[in-house]
């Protein structure tokens, strides 16, 4: 069974250092549409130019740029096993998009980790970021200020300033936070703060993860049987089985 993972979170939640922690120890890509907006800039294409203005600002990129981004990178075989999404979907239109291409696929288990606001702009405020790979610091460097995974220079992201931390926090409350409204009560919906989410051990999350979406898969095959009539919802002694035959069971009279 595919693990299909989506993380909400304001930025600075810390979604990609956990997101990328899960994914290598289930050996699933972790797809981060931050990084290829980033990468995309980098290059210096048309989508990258575009994009740079936009997150310089603290704004959002266009839905039907992300979807498009979105649609493409699952549509790669490396994602049969599954997947933790980061940064994507963060609008209510972008979920309806993701829940179109997961038809046919293993449920989505959605993961909000909660970060007060004056937490986010301290950590923001101190996050560095690869100027060669794009990678973002996590307190395994050797050396202060290089990137411990390319040797490249460390430095502050044009959008973690005070300002634009504060305009991305709007931002999200304002366009994704209904996301999590879309998504509750799902039985693969979770919320934790990001603290506790620090602690807790990737064995119990992962076990967590494999029964929630295992609970949704036996609820669509049970579902699925109904349909088909294979069985019917009725309570115990009704004395009929599925195909209408006696149960067995001697009736009260």
């Amino acid at each position: 069974m595919a693990i299909n993972v989506i993380m909400l979170g304001p930025p600075g939640a810390g979604k990609g250092t956990q997101g990328e922690r899960f994914a290598m120890g289930h050996r699933i890509p972790r797809i981060s549409t931050g990084d290829i907006l980033r990468d995309e800039m980098h290059a210096g294409t048309a989508l990258g130019k575009a994009a740079k203005e936009v997150m310089d600002l603290g704004e959002l990129v266009s839905d039907e740029v992300m979807i498009d981004i979105v649609t493409e990178r699952l549509a790669r075989p490396d994602v049969a096993n599954g997947f933790v999404l980061d940064g994507f979907p963060r609008t209510v239109r972008q979920a309806q998009a993701l829940d179109a291409l997961m038809i046919g696929r293993d449920p989505l288990i959605v993961l909000d980790i909660v970060v007060p606001e004056t937490e986010l702009v301290r950590r923001l405020g101190a996050r560095m970021i690869c100027e060669a790979c794009g990678h973002n610091a996590d307190g395994r460097e050797t050396a202060p200020g290089v990137c411990h995974f390319c040797g490249g220079k460390l430095t502050q992201r044009a959008d973690d300033n005070a300002m634009v931390v504060l305009e991305r926090f709007k931002v999200y409350q304002n366009a994704t936070k209904p996301l999590v409204e879309f998504y509750d009560g799902r039985p693969t919906f979770h919320r934790s703060t990001a603290r506790s989410r620090s602690i807790e051990s990737r064995a119990t999350w992962s076990l967590r993860l494999k029964r929630s979406a295992a609970a949704t898969a036996r609820r669509r095959r049970s579902s699925a049987e109904v349909e088909r009539g294979d069985c019917l919802p009725f309570g115990r002694g009704t004395g009929t089985n599925a195909r209408g035959g006696a149960s067995g069971r001697r009736s009260a009279d």
